[in-house]
This record gives structure tokens, C-alpha cells and sequence, in this order.
């Protein structure tokens, strides 16, 4: 079902069910498989790969060589030790608003969906794992990776090569520095920074001790010799 207005580039397939909302621009050498809803106004760059069931809504801006609903990393070790696969079988949705970097991965959930929400921004080079949920207008900088069932809230900035673990949530309003790695659920409005993360002002202040460190040591010791001395 292709709407008015819509283009097309050189090579590109589209699958069976598809629906092209009005004014969809498809570059060349774009894959769309089967059953997938894209909306009005949004713009597919070359070398994207939608797989089937994704939706993905208007206004979006997808960049060149990014995957929406590849399989999510789901393997279960069987009596002999040996990884079996486990089936993905629920799908990605990309709200209305959302840009989303070169060569990023978007992949499908398990069950149910993996959902970005209205306004979010990826950067390039952006992994989110299946059933991760984005709130509105989070924004995510390069090289950051979610890990599954990871529920991030609205208006957070995420610096780049940011690593989350999985089933964790971050609350809105968010801030995390770039480079940290978080690993527990965060309040709403935190500022966290480093690895594992933590507040940024203690991170802060910890820092201070930290790089004086060899100092504080040297002074341990000196104060170790002058009580061997008076014993």
C-alpha cells in the first residue's frame, strides 16, 4: 500500500504488506521486509534494513545502514553446554519524531515490543537490545549499548559509549556522562558519571582523593614509620 507521493530508489525491495504513509522518501539499496508500517514524511537513507513487523511512524529519519528488528541476543545453554536460540518472535516500534544514526541496531523483542518513543534522538553507532523501551525525547549519543528490558524515561541525555546493563530502569530526566557504565536502576533527575556510575558530584569529589592517591599513600607510610620509631 504505497500513499501518495512516495519515492523509491534504485534497488531497493519492499516485501509483502507494507504501507507507505504520504511523502516516504526510500533511498537506494533499502531492504523493507514484510508487513512493516512506515509513516508519513519519513525518510529511509541507503543501505537500511527493516525487518518484518516493524512500524516505525512519521516525521522519522533513518540514517544509512542501520537495522531495525534484527533478533534480539537471546541463547539458553542446553545439558551439553552448547547455546541454543531463542526464538524472537515480537517486533520494534518507532514512535512518531524519531532519528535514529548511521548504522545503529535496533533489535526486535523477545515478546511484545522494543519501543522508541516520540522525539527520541540516536546517534550513530547505537545498539539497543530487545525489549528495551525509550522515553520521549531521550536523547543518546555514539557508540552507547542497552542491554534487554532496560526501560529508559523521558527527556534524558545519554552521553556517548554509555553501557547499560539489563532489567534496569533510569528515570526521567536523566543525565549520565559519557563513558559510564550503569549498572543499577536511577531516580529521576540524577546526574551519574563513571564505572560503575554514581552521583556526579561525589563522583567528583571521589576523583580528587583518587588522583592524589600515591600522595595519600606516601603519607600512610610516613606516618606508619613515625609510630614504628616511638615504639
Amino acid at each position: 500500500n504505497i500513499s501518495k507521493n512516495v519515492s523509491i530508489g534504485d534497488y531497493s525491495i519492499i516485501g509483502e504488506n507494507v504501507v507507505l504513509g504520504e511523502n516516504v522518501i526510500i533511498f537506494n539499496n533499502v531492504t523493507i521486509n514484510n508487513d512493516v508500517t512506515i509513516g508519513s514524511n519519513s525518510i529511509i537513507y541507503s543501505g537500511v534494513v527493516v525487518y518484518n513487523k516493524s512500524q516505525i511512524g512519521s516525521n522519522c529519519i533513518i540514517h544509512s545502514n542501520s537495522v531495525i528488528g534484527s533478533d534480539g541476543f537471546g541463547f539458553v545453554p542446553d545439558s551439553s553446554g552448547n547455546f541454543q536460540k531463542v526464538p524472537q518472535i515480537g517486533n520494534v516500534i518507532i514512535k512518531d519524531d524519531v532519528e535514529i544514526g548511521a548504522s545503529s541496531t535496533i533489535d526486535r523483542a523477545t515478546l511484545g515490543s522494543t519501543i522508541i518513543n516520540k522525539g527520541v534522538k540516536l546517534d550513530n553507532l547505537v545498539q539497543i537490545a530487545h525489549n528495551v523501551v525509550v522515553g520521549e525525547n531521550t536523547v543518546i549519543a555514539a557508540q552507547c549499548g542497552i542491554a534487554g528490558s532496560t526501560k529508559i524515561g523521558k527527556n534524558c541525555q545519554i552521553g556517548g559509549q554509555v553501557g547499560m546493563v539489563g532489567h534496569i530502569t533510569i528515570g526521567d530526566n536523566v543525565k549520565i556522562n559519557g563513558k559510564s557504565c550503569v549498572f543499577k536502576s536511577v531516580k529521576d533527575g540524577s546526574v551519574i558519571k563513571g564505572s560503575p556510575a554514581f552521583q556526579e558530584k561525589d563522583f567528583n569529589k571521589s576523583y580528587v582523593h583518587f588522583r592524589n592517591l600515591d600522595k595519600h599513600v606516601k603519607d600512610i607510610e610516613n606516618l606508619k614509620k613515625k609510630n614504628d620509631s616511638f615504639n
